[in-house]
């Protein structure tokens, strides 16, 4: 396959999310990484034109394939960004000017830690979240701790014997009440930590006691008529409620870790890893496996563990799975978390190889547009135990209202598509009332005796629109009276007219059908269009027959005159109001007067 060709194939199957793209080249070097609010679109736009700029043009010709990672918003595309770029220093990413860390906050390793915000990383045992990739959220984050908790912010050596000397003294922030005045003793050491071990809480996005917390006292001072207080503690409350803590994509507080997605259908597993390094996600694949028999999700998912983590290079210590898995590796911790950030990221990984798995879908039915229609005749076949691909489809629908114009529908699917020119509309002609088992074995005699006449091919599966009695009335025809082989199916539908059962045989029997089986999918569509295509045909004979009605009494008015008077004015209440020149202008004065006479019989007494 060319590689224009392949390209074209790729960025079809990219998704409209946001995430990161890398282009590789012939060799198979990461040469670009970007990123992008909708993946397909900024893809495309790389293709579909000539650049301006000559250095773009230069990459997109080396660009022989590319991959890419889903992530939830455009904030998590720029920092993931951010780390591919540092880890690999793709040839065209030169132009990237902002090298620089994105900042985490510190809380520092002390008697009387410090909580801020930094661009470095110092391994002396302090306690590192983020990074964070907005600047807005980390600084919110902090004014919420310090507003909620007043800790210092000076770089005074507090320790407690150095308190207990006298060595130091309160500056401005205690006397504007940003500082507790721990310098000078005015808070205790298990106070002040008390106080931190919140602040780790707010951090880790775990503030359901200190909203609740906020919630009470606003409560209670509103209950004390202290309004103005209690309208501070409310916009403290708002800010934590609506605060999100920070990115799934990174967090320093992981490091050294593989989180694998897994997802899977009838006839491939797929599993996707995500590495994280020094809290970033450096690294990200998918492989599929095709199944060869009833493998075990637990066998398949060690099997790619194994697969990834060398083709990767990875000698990660954690392994973060989506369920059990017996990974025989010593001082190797594999969990299944939860909640947390961990759970955060399994979540990350699950959403790429679900990604995966549906590009591939997309991908396999665009090179090959009858594979998935096939696929699911496959099914048909198998469940009904036909002798052959059911490779064309009829279904019949009857509609009357208490017997009044009573008509059927045949609709006809090829391959599992509407063939729209090969429908057919029936007006009943036998039958006298609202009989639907006579109607139907009229339609189906009319239908199969006319194709047997002109030696048209017959279908291959007939599906009708109602249970065992309706299966039963189009047997006696096909089979009793034409001696027909053709299968024959029914559709029901429950109370609530949803279709619920799938039956087939004689007597019939239900076959087994999921509501999510892209074959129920497929068969309650057939049920719809033929019973649309019935309900309109039925509809469009009343409105014709209640036209005739009114306009056969009047005297001097055809056929001929009707069809001119209902093609202008669309209908007869259109008729009634209009002026005796304008239906004079269609039908001539003589006609025309009639007609206004008739309508107007006040105006000409």
């Amino acid at each position: 396959m060319r590689k224009s060709e392949r390209l074209k194939q790729e960025i079809d199957a990219l998704p409209h999310k946001p995430g990161v793209y890398q282009y590789f080249n012939a060799d198979d070097e990461i040469i670009y990484v970007g990123k992008a609010k909708d993946l397909k679109k900024r893809v495309s736009s790389y293709f579909d034109k000539v650049h301006d700029s000559p250095k773009t043009n230069v990459l997109v010709r080396n660009i022989h394939h590319l991959r890419y990672m889903v992530v939830p918003s455009e904030a998590d595309a720029l920092l993931l960004e951010n780390n591919l770029i540092k880890q690999y220093r793709p040839r065209y990413n030169v132009m990237l000017k902002d090298d620089k860390s994105y900042p985490s906050i510190c809380i520092t390793r002390e008697p009387f830690p410090r909580v801020f915000k930094t661009r470095n990383i110092i391994k002396n045992g302090s306690q590192y979240f983020g990074p964070y990739s907005s600047a807005y959220t980390i600084n919110s984050l902090l004014e919420i701790i310090h507003n909620l908790y007043p800790i210092r912010t000076c770089r005074l050596p507090l320790t407690p014997e150095s308190i207990a000397a006298g060595k130091h003294r309160v500056c401005l922030q205690y006397h504007i009440h940003r500082c507790s005045g721990v310098c000078e003793g005015h808070e205790s050491m298990e106070d002040y930590q008390r106080n931190i071990e919140h602040i780790r809480q707010i951090i880790r996005g775990n503030a359901d006691e200190i909203s609740k917390m906020l919630y009470d006292e606003m409560q209670q001072l509103a209950s004390e008529y202290r309004f103005e207080e209690a309208h501070l503690v409310k916009l403290k409350y708002e800010q934590m409620e609506n605060f999100k803590a920070k990115s799934i994509v990174a967090n320093t507080i992981i490091d050294n870790t593989d989180a694998f997605g897994y997802d899977e259908d009838d006839s491939s597993a797929y599993v996707s890893i995500i590495r994280i390094a020094k809290g970033s996600i450096i690294q990200g694949s998918t492989i599929e496996y095709k199944k060869r028999i009833d493998e075990r999700k637990e066998d398949l998912l060690a099997f790619a563990i194994l697969e990834l983590r060398e083709r990767l290079k990875s000698n990660s210590h954690e392994l973060i799975v989506p369920f059990e898995v017996e990974y025989p590796v010593e001082e190797l911790k594999i969990s299944v978390p939860t909640r947390g950030d961990r759970k955060k990221l399994l979540d990350f990984a699950m959403q790429n190889v679900k990604q995966y798995k549906l590009d591939k879908l997309k991908q396999a039915e665009k090179l090959n547009p009858d594979q998935r229609a096939v696929s699911l005749l496959k099914d048909i076949q198998d469940k009904l135990h036909l002798d052959k691909l059911p490779m064309t489809i009829e279904a019949f629908d009857n509609s009357n209202i208490a017997g009044s114009d009573p008509v059927a529908a045949c609709v006809v699917f090829k391959k599992g598509k509407p063939s729209k020119k090969d429908y057919r509309k029936y007006n009943i002609k036998t039958v006298e009332g609202p009989d639907d088992y006579a109607s139907m074995r009229e339609v189906v005699r009319r239908r199969y005796t006319r194709m047997v006449d002109e030696g048209t091919p017959l279908p291959d599966l007939i599906v009708t629109d109602g249970g065992k009695g309706q299966m039963e009335a189009v047997r006696q025809v096909v089979e009793d009276e034409l001696h027909l082989h053709i299968a024959i199916a029914g559709l029901a539908k429950d109370d609530k007219h949803r279709t619920n059962e799938l039956l087939f045989g004689f007597p019939p029997k239900e076959i087994e059908l999921k509501p999510t089986d892209q074959l129920f999918f497929l068969l309650t569509r057939i049920q719809d269009e033929v019973h649309r295509f019935a309900i309109a045909f039925h509809r469009d004979k009343r409105s014709k027959s209640q036209v005739a009605s009114e306009l056969d009494v009047i005297k001097g008015i055809g056929e001929q005159t009707k069809t001119n008077l209902i093609k202008h004015f669309r209908s007869v209440k259109r008729i009634r109001n209009a002026s005796l020149e304008e239906l004079a202008a269609v039908i001539g004065k003589s006609k025309a007067s009639n007609i206004y006479n008739y309508f107007h019989p006040d105006l000409t007494a």
